[in-house]
C-alpha cells in the first residue's frame, strides 16, 4: 500500500506492507532511527512520535493509518527551534543516561510544553511523563529537565 504523509515538515510517499507498523516504516523505510522500539506493545513509550501534534505510540499504529497525516519524530523536534529549550533543559539536567528512552520523552514533552506553566506542579509534570518508562534515571532528572524547559519556553514567547 502507498502511504503519503508529511513527516517532519516534508511530504513523503512510500510503498509499504499493509501490516507494517509506523515505527518500522519510519525506521526502515525513511531511516529516521530516532524512534526506538522497546517493548513493541505500547507500554514503554520509546517509540512515541507526534501524529497531528499528539503523542502516539508508533509501534501500535500501522503506517497506512498515518496516510494523510502530519508526523513529527524526535528528529523533527530536535530541528525545531521552538524546542531548543527542551533539548537544552534535558542536557543541563542530565535527564538521560543510556539514552534509549530519550526520544520518547522528548516527543512527549514537546507535545505537552505549550500547556505547561511555571506553576505546574511536579505531580502534573510526572503525569505528563507517566506514559514513558526509563530504567536508568529514577525520573527526577527528567522532571527537572522538563521544569527547566518550561521556563525557557515561556521566556521566548
Amino acid at each position: 500500500m502507498r502511504v503519503v504523509a508529511v513527516v517532519n515538515g516534508q511530504s513523503i510517499g512510500r510503498e509499504g506492507a499493509a501490516r507494517l507498523s509506523l515505527a518500522d516504516w519510519l525506521r526502515e523505510d525513511l531511516r529516521l532511527t530516532g524512534t526506538h522500539l522497546g517493548c513493541e506493545q505500547g507500554v514503554c513509550g520509546s517509540c512515541t512520535v507526534l501524529v497531528e501534534g499528539q503523542p502516539t505510540r508508533a509501534c501500535l499504529m500501522l503506517a497506512v493509518q498515518a496516510h494523510g497525516h502530519q508526523i513529527t519524530t524526535v528528529e523533527g523536534v530536535v530541528e525545531d527551534d521552538r524546542f531548543a529549550g527542551l533539548i537544552d533543559g534535558f542536557r543541563q539536567c542530565s535527564s538521560f543516561q543510556c539514552g534509549f528512552c530519550t526520544p520518547g520523552f522528548i516527543t512527549t514533552c514537546a507535545a505537552a510544553l505549550p500547556e505547561l506553566t511555571d506553576t505546574s506542579t511536579d505531580e502534573v509534570l510526572r503525569e505528563v511523563l507517566s506514559g514513558n518508562l526509563c530504567r536508568c534515571t529514577g525520573y527526577e532528572s527528567i522532571v527537572n529537565g522538563l521544569r527547566l524547559a518550561i521556563g525557557t519556553a515561556h521566556d521566548t514567547e
